[in-house]
């Protein structure tokens, strides 16, 4: 784990014990700081260490003297308590990103890498990470994917830290001074947590406040500028510009970045190839949770000599009304298939325009595209809506579509509804 003798002798509270929470603790504890730790949820506070940690919630407890509240990303600043009860006593609520920005003085020499945005964040900074670890450089990932950077073995020297950055996250850091920072691009969403599209987007900006490195802004209509087989679509073209433009920043030669695109494999749920069976392709995008996500994935799959060949599905639990970006590719769904609670409403939005079946659980709408589909079409899960209404999160979401595919490709009579499960 990282730990650094910043916070010897500190007073820290943490609220929510989840991963990024735990690793915390046991950095903070380990740095030689004095912790009171906190959640509500009794499993959770079951495994932290009594004999080393104070269990007490820093609502109820006295802060004076304590050097800051550390937060889960997911604690919503504007609504929670927590906020208005540390700036009672004049403590700092942080996250884990400030921690490690704080503890980066007693680090081996390295470099970091910021990466933001409201779609390609994750793809971008899994391929930074890629191309660096193929070039031989010593490089971790960390943020809002992967292991809890405070969790993580410190890099030796000359190490990349790539960090993928939420607005939540850079919302809790005030001290992150990157080497490169990235910023893909803006669009709306989480206004559940701001006051205005304005203030999101201020958000996001604030990488580029806090650091006096390199600073690189995601261009649209980016030409992808090499081999990259698993980077498909225009939203991937701007997620490789950017991340040859980082790695260029980051003293590679262009060979060694080519290198890197044309081994990169893509992210679990994020434009997934899950399988080829009888010349259709199967698509897991589950990843995408609103219509800017799903626009381009719709666009990564042009109409060919028999017209359009997207058999679509669609819905879960929206975030917006109506089809958005993802109207402006409607050209190329040959079929929709909607699912979850937005599915009637997608269904109304889409009749007239391209063919609809209500499916409402997603086994089902796997099963008639299947049934539809002809060879060189694409079975697409892009559902341009969260997945809380009938799954745990996206990711569960896209096991599931993994799992039916899979269970009609062995056995095409099946109900995978009945196999695997409802959803």
């Amino acid at each position: 784990m990282i730990t650094s003798p910043a916070f010897a002798g500190k007073r820290y509270a943490v609220l929510g014990l989840a991963r990024s929470g735990l690793a915390v603790v046991e950095s903070l504890v380990a740095s030689g700081a004095r912790v009171t730790a906190w959640d509500r949820q009794d499993v959770a506070r079951a495994k932290v260490d009594p004999a080393n940690v104070l269990l007490g919630d820093p609502l109820e407890i006295d802060l004076t003297g304590y050097d800051g509240v550390v937060v889960s990303p997911g604690v919503p600043l504007n609504t929670h308590p927590i906020a208005v009860r540390a700036a009672q006593f004049g403590v700092p609520v942080i996250g884990d990103i400030e921690l490690f920005a704080q503890a980066r003085a007693s680090l081996p020499p390295h470099k970091v890498v910021g990466i933001t945005g409201t779609n390609g964040k994750s793809t971008t900074t899994a391929l930074v990470h890629h191309i660096l670890k193929t070039a031989g450089v010593p490089t971790t990932m960390g943020g809002n994917i992967g292991l809890p950077i405070l969790a993580q073995d410190p890099l030796p020297e000359g190490g990349v830290y790539v960090l993928e950055l939420s607005s939540y996250q850079i919302d809790l850091t005030y001290s992150l001074d990157c080497d490169v920072a990235v910023l893909l691009n803006v669009t709306p969403d989480h206004l559940d947590r701001y006051d205005s599209f304005e203030a999101y987007a201020g958000s996001k900006a604030r990488l580029f406040e806090m650091s006096t490195g390199a600073r690189i802004y995601g261009r649209e209509n980016a030409p992808l500028i090499a081999d990259a087989p698993s980077l498909q679509g225009p939203h991937n073209a701007q997620n490789g510009a950017a991340a040859w433009e980082v790695c260029r920043a980051l003293g590679l030669e262009d060979q060694q970045i080519a290198e890197g695109f044309r081994t990169f494999t893509g992210l679990p749920h994020r434009m997934e190839r899950v399988a080829t069976h009888n010349g259709v392709l199967f698509v897991n995008d589950s990843k995408a949770t609103n219509t800017d996500s799903t626009a381009p994935a719709l666009a990564a799959y042009p109409p060919e000599g028999n017209g359009p060949r997207i058999h679509w599905i669609v819905g879960g639990l929206p975030k917006e009304d109506g089809l958005g970006a993802t109207e402006a590719h409607l050209a190329n769904v040959k079929a929709a298939y909607t699912i979850g609670e937005a599915g009637p409403r997608f269904a109304e939005l889409l009749a007239g325009r391209v063919p609809v079946t209500n499916a409402e659980m997603m086994c089902a709408a796997l099963r008639e595209a299947m049934a539809a589909a002809v060879p060189g079409d694409v079975i697409l899960l892009s559902p341009a809506c969260a997945s809380f209404d009938q799954f745990k999160d996206y990711e569960q979401r896209g096991e599931r579509f993994r799992q039916f595919v899979d269970a009609l490709i062995e056995d095409a009579s099946v109900d995978p509804c009945v196999q695997v499960g409802a959803a």
